[in-house]
């Protein structure tokens, strides 16, 4: 229903939207009993909402520029706590919070949108990979489902940069799990793959380094010879050569 890109713009369907200035535009939304629970700090709670919305600029090989905050909650939600965290992940990204608004509901909802740049070349799209690129990470995985996702995740926004500049072809951060999101990308850029090693988290098993999610490491392609990153297998042109996603999935019915 909704009206396709003008032609030099990337808009749904990608980590970040890009827009005609090459400016980038992410949002994302944090959900009481889905994405936190009530016994999460909020304050923890602001510092990821914003980050999980920086990852996305970072996975375009961007810098994150500014951020506005729309939050919903009850009556005697701590907002100084969750502005805290808020606060906190603003200033380690340089993404200062310049906006927002404030609403009562029956659960907390934190939704935060982030604008960024990329500063010398173009950003790293989803859909740039090719036969034969291999595939790295900027850092082992698992280690948020080991924890029972209660860590502050931590946006690699300087590895997306070093990654496009050293010549990634396509880009995405591992958010819903590894395998999910290695498939994200090989739909986008239609191609296949194969895995040869997956680098494990300390304290992780491989089932949660593959499918865990929320690990906010940067998975991308490129060149076999690239000096930055893990590399953890090789693009294939078989598009039915993936593994099968058992990553975290929202489930929407359309009606009848």
């Amino acid at each position: 229903m909704l009206p396709g890109a003008p032609p030099g713009q990337t808009w749904i369907g990608d980590d970040a939207a890009v827009l005609g200035d090459g400016r980038l535009l992410a949002i994302d939304a944090l959900v009481a009993g889905v994405h936190f629970t009530d016994a999460t700090p909020l304050d923890d709670v602001g510092w990821k909402a914003l980050t999980v919305n920086v990852s996305d600029i970072a996975a375009m090989g961007g810098r994150p520029e500014h951020a506005v905050v729309s939050v919903v909650g009850r009556p005697d939600t701590d907002l100084d706590a969750l502005y805290r965290g808020l606060a906190a992940a603003g200033a380690t990204y340089g993404c200062p919070i310049v906006g927002g608004d404030l609403a009562n509901g029956a659960i907390t909802v934190v939704t935060v949108a982030v604008t960024g740049a990329v500063d010398d070349g173009a950003p790293v799209l989803r859909s740039g990979a090719r036969p034969g690129d291999a595939i790295y990470l900027t850092g082992p995985v698992g280690a948020a489902a080991a924890a029972g996702w209660h860590h502050r995740p931590v946006a690699r926004v300087d590895e997306g940069r070093q990654a496009r500049r050293a010549g990634a072809t396509a880009m995405i951060d591992v958010s819903d799990g590894l395998v999910a999101d290695l498939n994200h990308l090989a739909r986008a850029s239609r191609i296949g793959y194969v895995l040869d090693r997956v680098p494990v988290a300390e304290g992780a098993t491989e089932e949660q380094a593959l499918h865990g999610g929320e690990d906010f490491e940067l998975l991308f392609t490129g060149p076999p010879d690239l000096t930055v990153g893990i590399r953890v297998g090789t693009c294939t042109d078989d598009t039915d050569q993936h593994l099968p996603s058992r990553g975290w999935e929202h489930d929407f019915e359309r009606p009848a």
